[in-house]
């Protein structure tokens, strides 16, 4: 369990300094992926930085287990991260990386070639880390997490420049991970990916909270939902689109008599056909997408149009 506890952080002269974080709280539970969003400038980094210790904060707590993360005995046991994936010695190999990082937190050495294994750089292993590609460097730094087993995981932006496949596999660890009961806690700007792994979600704009709740409740809260018209007599859809606009409705018409309605509800689109003698084919109302939430809900807090 991570818990975030009026955190709050100022770069510079009090008073007078860059406001990153601001009086932020949420929890991140086991047994689920939570992602975390927010517009470039957010305060995304910074916390994680915060939660991991390795910024020291201007007030308030982040925890791990109830414990600030310098007073966790077991390191990488406790808590696997990635932060930033280019930050490794460019003249080791991998093979020696985790090695390294096994022997100082007391991991046997054999766990270095079996999370090698499982991110696909068995065969890499004894190549210089410098001559690896960004999304080999990215499969290093989340073996690096997951080299002692911990309980609670956390990723910065951890499927950039991965290829489809590498994000499909990402994917597909890290709901593995949550559903051996761990907490998960995975820091994107791609809403598409969000929206396929993460459970819940943490939203901050301009370091204050926007949200956290489960990712089909914040995509609910989004107002761009539309409708989706198909007549049966694809003769019919102009004027039914006329009728529509008529109403406040603004529709875009398609093809084969498809039209696709916003400002209005399913239900008045099926009254309206009615009354205009128009037969339908389909009528299928369509929530918010995550994308489309985000970007409505995130507005007032984008540092940079």
């Amino acid at each position: 369990m991570i818990e975030v506890h009026e955190l709050t952080k100022r770069y510079g002269r009090p008073g007078a300094g860059r406001l990153a974080v601001d009086r932020l709280g949420f929890d991140v539970g086991p047994g689920r992926v939570t992602g975390f969003l927010g517009p470039n400038g957010a305060g995304k980094s910074t916390t994680l930085r915060l939660i991991l210790g390795l910024n020291e904060p201007t007030s308030g707590t982040a925890t791990v287990g109830g414990r600030r993360f310098r007073e966790l005995p077991r390191g990488l046991r406790d808590v696997g991260a990635l932060l930033d994936a280019h930050d490794v010695h460019g003249g080791r190999t991998a093979e020696a990386h985790l090695a390294a990082l096994a022997r100082t937190n007391g991991i046997p050495r054999r766990r270095a070639a079996e999370v090698l294994e499982e991110v696909g750089l068995a065969e890499a292993a004894r190549r210089r880390i410098g001559g690896y590609s960004l999304g080999m460097k990215q499969r290093l730094g989340i073996a690096a997490a997951l080299l002692g087993d911990p309980p609670v995981l956390l990723f910065d932006e951890p499927v950039n420049g991965l290829d489809p496949e590498g994000v499909r596999w990402a994917r597909g660890l890290f709901r593995r991970l949550a559903a051996e009961g761990r907490t998960v806690f995975v820091s994107s700007h791609l809403m598409s990916e969000m929206e396929h792994t993460a459970d819940d979600l943490v939203v901050i704009g301009r370091g204050r909270l926007i949200a956290a709740e489960s990712v089909a409740d914040f995509a609910a809260r989004g107002t761009r939902r539309s409708v989706t018209v198909r007549t049966a007599d694809p003769a019919a859809a102009p004027g039914l689109a006329d009728a529509l606009a008529a109403g406040g409705a603004t529709v875009r018409r398609g093809e084969a008599g498809t039209l696709t309605v916003t400002g209005t509800a399913a239900d008045r689109v099926g009254v309206l056909a009615f009354r205009h003698g128009v037969p339908l084919a389909e009528l299928t109302a369509r929530a918010s997408s995550l994308e489309e939430a985000f970007m409505e809900l995130t507005a007032d807090s984008v540092e940079y149009r």
